[in-house]
Parts: C-alpha cells; sequence; structure tokens
C-alpha cells in the first residue's frame, strides 16, 4: 500500500511543478492528439481528462500513445469501473469530483493514485485517514475559496489542496499565492468551444501565457 503514497507524491510534485492543470472535457477523440500537442507545445504536458463524455477513454488512450510522457488524470470518475477503463488507457491518477469511499478505497487497494473532492473538513477528515495529503476542492470559488481551504486546512497541516472550479487568470495568483495550494485545475485555456472550432493554435497560446502567469505568480 505503501507504494501507492509514493507515486502519488510524484505525480503531486510534477504537478506542483505545473501551477496548473488543464481540465479538458472532449466530445470526440478525434480532437484527442491536436490538443494533446497542443498543451505539451504550450509547455503544460498534463490534462485531466473527464469520464464526462464517452470519449474520454479512447481520448486518454490516443494521448498516452502518443506522449507517453504526458502526465493524464482521468476526471470525474464515478463509478469503479471507469477507474479500471481509465487506468487501462492510460491514466496516472483518479480525480473524483466528490468524496466517494469505494472509489478511493478500490484505488488505495489497487495501488492506483488517488485525488479525491472534496468540500468539507468531513470529508476532508476521511481522506486523511486514508493516508490522502493531496485532495481536489471542488467546486472551489463557489464553495468559499480561498478562505474556505485556509480555514479547513489549518488543522491538516500536511495536506495540501488543488482548487478546481471557477478558476481563471483573473484569481490565479490568489489561490496559488497559498502555501496550502500546490496547483490549480482549470479550463479557460481547454474551453469546449475552442476545441469543436479546432483552434489549436489559440488553446497553444492560452497554454503558453498560463504557464508564463505561473512563472510570474511564483517569482
Amino acid at each position: 500500500m505503501k507504494g501507492v503514497y509514493i507515486i502519488m507524491s510524484n505525480i503531486a510534485d510534477k504537478f506542483e511543478e505545473l501551477g496548473v492543470i488543464p481540465v479538458v472535457v472532449l466530445n470526440d477523440a478525434k480532437d484527442a492528439l491536436p490538443l494533446a500537442k497542443a498543451l505539451v507545445d504550450g509547455g503544460l504536458p498534463c490534462a485531466e481528462v473527464t469520464f464526462r463524455t464517452a470519449a474520454a477513454e479512447e481520448s486518454i488512450r490516443l494521448m498516452h500513445e502518443a506522449y507517453p510522457d504526458m502526465v493524464l488524470a482521468a476526471g470525474t470518475v464515478l463509478t469503479t469501473e471507469q477507474v479500471d477503463r481509465a487506468v487501462a488507457a492510460g491514466a496516472s491518477v483518479i480525480v473524483s469530483p466528490g468524496f466517494d469511499p469505494e472509489i478511493v478505497d478500490y484505488c488505495i487497494s489497487k495501488n492506483i493514485p488517488v485525488m479525491p473532492g472534496i468540500v468539507t473538513p468531513s470529508e476532508l477528515a476521511q481522506a486523511v485517514k486514508r493516508g490522502l495529503t493531496r485532495v481536489k476542492f471542488f467546486p472551489a470559488t463557489a464553495a468559499g475559496g480561498i478562505k474556505m481551504i485556509k480555514a479547513m486546512c489549518a488543522a491538516y497541516t500536511n495536506v495540501r489542496i488543488m482548487p478546481t472550479g471557477g478558476i481563471n487568470t483573473a484569481n490565479l495568483e490568489e489561490f496559488l499565492s497559498c502555501d496550502k495550494i500546490f496547483c490549480c485545475g482549470g479550463s479557460w485555456m481547454v474551453k469546449g468551444d475552442m476545441i469543436k472550432a479546432g483552434e489549436f493554435d489559440k488553446i497553444k497560446d492560452m497554454t503558453a501565457e498560463a504557464v508564463a502567469l505561473v512563472k510570474k505568480i511564483r517569482g
């Protein structure tokens, strides 16, 4: 069991290094490769590909095969069956929108890195009880934002947070400046309408801007 925490720590370190994790919704797997190229070329070799669509599994597979060094998270995972499919496709870590004990325990039992979503101290306590020190806070801005994160984490000194939901260029500095936050999930550089329109050059440029903003914030 110790191994999964080591692997998760390595993934978390990579996420922290990058600062921003693009949260992607792909309706058609044909967009997976040009999107992956845009993210890699823009300086963010990572993505949280959400299982909100039927194209998620194949998209992860295509991205992983073409860019094996890309860190791919499977997001919005709601069942253990989706966990298995995501990992088989090449996902490195499972991300759930809320704290689902069945999914978390299943991942731990299978040595699969998992980052559950939490929004309350009780959910955070359940994560800590299982040895997890990196969790997703979702929906971040709607659930109280940076003030909620600071208040909730005060009692948990080893926990660090990935806020997702409502993060953009206007508030990224506020979040990343907090020492309780190791990275932020965001979709502003990978919006669905841009993907649908094939605006991958624009996505690359906006990704590069996000990378530059992270560097500016962190000095």
